[in-house]
């Protein structure tokens, strides 16, 4: 083989080599955003097995207030059913469920002996902890697809990622849990719960029905 054959191969083999060098960082960039998004899907099924024995504290000692805790169990199974539907769905479900659970722990407030019941103050503090740990892995997740995109969108890469890789999209936001009165609360929860219901489809007005009518105008 002459000179310029050899050369030629070299120039081809470094072209090689650097495209698989960018190919494989691309797969890696990729698979951080699976892993971030399995963390994800991780503290919100643990959120999700929290709910019935928080449900059946607040039995005990309110077992009466029957729409508060029928809208809790509602908005559980819903959001436990919209895992994997995309993150749309999903962000709309666990928002519906928060919303109810700001419901459920505004009752303590009503209920002295609830509120100081020893399990119930665990049950809340592990929400809150969980809360936090959603929302890390709600920033690492991301920052991994912020990443990611830019990773496929950087030249040289950009000439030939379209055809193996797809731009990825954030995480929505989750609301967050509060104990504050459902009065200084019941505008902006109905209107994230209607939002959030129109955007998971027809499933999402069913499950948010209970929610609405618990959180509802209340007759003066």
């Amino acid at each position: 083989m002459s000179t310029t054959g050899w050369i030629v191969l070299g120039v081809i083999v470094v072209i090689v080599l650097w495209a698989i060098s960018v190919y494989n960082g691309l797969i890696a960039l990729r698979q951080r955003v699976g892993q971030a998004g399995s963390d994800i899907d991780v503290q919100l099924k643990q959120r999700h097995d929290l709910v019935p024995n928080l449900v059946e504290t607040v039995k005990g000692y309110a077992g009466h207030e029957r729409g508060t805790l029928e809208a809790v169990v509602q908005a559980r199974n819903a959001a436990m059913a919209a895992q994997g539907q995309g993150p749309a769905q999903q962000a709309a479900a666990e928002n519906m469920l928060s919303g109810a659970l700001r419901q459920l722990f505004a009752l303590s407030e009503a209920y002295p002996n609830l509120k100081a019941n020893s399990n119930f103050q665990e049950l809340q503090a592990e929400l809150t902890d969980l809360e936090n740990k959603i929302a890390a892995a709600r920033r690492f997740f991301n920052n991994a697809v912020q990443e990611y995109n830019t990773g496929i969108q950087q030249f040289p890469a950009a000439l030939f990622a379209s055809a193996f890789f797809g731009p990825l999209v954030n995480a929505p936001l989750i609301g967050l849990i509060t104990t504050r009165t459902p009065e200084a609360l019941r505008a902006k929860v109905m209107t994230a719960v209607i939002t959030s219901a129109l955007l998971a489809g027809p499933a999402g007005l069913v499950a948010a029905g209970p929610l609405i009518q618990a959180w509802g105008p209340r007759p003066v």
